[in-house]
């Protein structure tokens, strides 16, 4: 008798839901952003996510003030709704029998340990849970990789941000290369995670086998660089910080007005020449160092000048209304505030106010399998019961012979 598959495993129902991944369970045994953003998405369209924490607990609940009513950071709370959480200590073999228990009927399994931490533990995919659990999909996310000359390596996403030439194409002359004010490419790796997961789900349907998926924040920042690794590889110029401004595109930048700042993406010659109608400067357009996209770069600042100029008599919200109406890209440097308080962000969902929770909404929309978002955040450890009512003990019939 195979004595692994004599436990009894008691998942909980994911909320009634017509999300597109309803059915579908994952065991999130990540930490901190990028892990838990994917498993959170998954959790948002209906999968059922089981979220198993250190005995310390995942360190992004401490990342704070502020925190909330139950003494989890507010960073925590926008990462890991919608899951039922409960602590485990991995490294030791007794409570990973709680692990293979839930992994027994398990679809995916997501983890952002360092590479080789898995292994140590005897939970390594391709070494122990592949041919144990084969329908398994193993999700692994770190900085590096395993193995190269950086493989095993801790990343954090500054310092990928730093390392993968991000910094150095944000900021200006006079702020020197600086960090992206979001955590961008834990972000993008959550996301690259999501996409190989669900890549990874339907290929299972098709040919019955499961595989692993890996994301790296190198490779995810690495892959950012669009477009200045391929100017680079074209022109062999080293790309330059040039602020808000975009390396191929002008008037692409933020300018001045009388009460606040304007951001304007004007792409082509069409979009110029109705932008300096709009601003009572048809002239503008007809100058031939600004007649084409290649001319205003070459004379980027002296046309920053001539629109500033102009734009200090304009205020922002009537400025951009009225050029958006007339198909020019524009729009008002807002803070988080004014951006989560806009009509447009309500409108579409983007803020969710249930029951005492509070956070962002759901990016992806399918019209026929719409994702829900979940509970709130759990408590640490909120879910004990769920691993108190795995059976873990050996059957009778599994008892080694005397």
């Amino acid at each position: 008798m195979d004595c692994h598959h004599a436990r009894k495993t008691v998942w909980p129902e994911a909320p009634a839901s017509t999300g597109a991944l309803r059915g579908v369970r994952v065991v999130d045994l990540s930490r901190v952003l990028a892990g838990p953003l994917c498993t959170q998405m998954l959790a948002d369209h209906g999968a059922s996510v089981i979220k198993i924490e250190p005995p310390f607990g995942d360190e992004t609940r401490k990342l704070g003030p502020p925190f909330d009513e139950h003494g989890n950071a507010a960073y925590f709370a926008g990462l890991n709704r919608g899951k039922s959480a409960f602590a485990l200590d991995l490294s030791k073999p007794e409570e990973q029998e709680v692990l293979f228990a839930l992994l027994e009927e398990a679809d995916v399994l997501v983890e952002n340990f360092l590479p080789s931490t898995m292994e140590k533990w005897g939970l390594g995919y391709e070494q122990h849970l592949a041919e144990r659990y084969p329908r398994l999909i193993y999700c692994s996310i770190s900085g590096f990789g395993a193995t190269g000359p950086l493989g095993g390596l801790p990343g954090y996403d500054a310092i990928l941000q730093a390392m993968c030439g991000l910094m150095s194409i944000n900021g200006s002359p006079e702020t020197g290369p600086t960090r992206i004010g979001i955590p961008v490419v834990d972000h993008l790796t959550g996301y690259t995670a999501l996409s190989g997961i669900l890549m990874a789900l339907f290929a299972r349907e098709r040919t019955g086998k499961a595989q692993r998926v890996e994301t790296t924040l190198f490779d995810t920042a690495l892959s950012l660089l669009v477009p200045h690794a391929m100017n680079w590889l074209q022109s062999g110029e080293t790309p330059k910080l040039l602020g808000s401004a975009h390396p191929n595109i002008a008037p692409y930048d933020r300018f001045k007005t009388r009460d606040g700042m304007v951001f304007l993406s004007i792409l082509n010659d069409p979009q110029f020449q109705r932008f300096c109608r709009c601003i009572d400067k048809p002239g503008l357009a007809d100058d031939p160092d600004f007649a084409s996209n290649a001319a205003r770069l070459a004379h980027r600042e002296q046309l920053r000048k001539e629109i500033e100029v102009i734009l200090e008599d304009w205020e922002k919200a009537p400025l951009c209304d009225m050029l958006m109406k007339h198909g020019i890209p524009a729009g008002p440097v807002n803070t988080v505030p004014e951006a989560l308080a806009h009509a447009h962000t309500l409108h579409r969902g983007m803020m969710i106010n249930d029951s005492g929770y509070q956070g962002l909404g759901i990016p992806i929309r399918l019209t026929e399998t719409p994702g829900t978002p979940g509970l709130r955040p759990p408590a640490f450890d909120e879910h004990s019961s769920i691993r108190d009512s795995i059976f873990v003990s050996t059957p009778a019939s599994c008892s080694p012979e005397p």
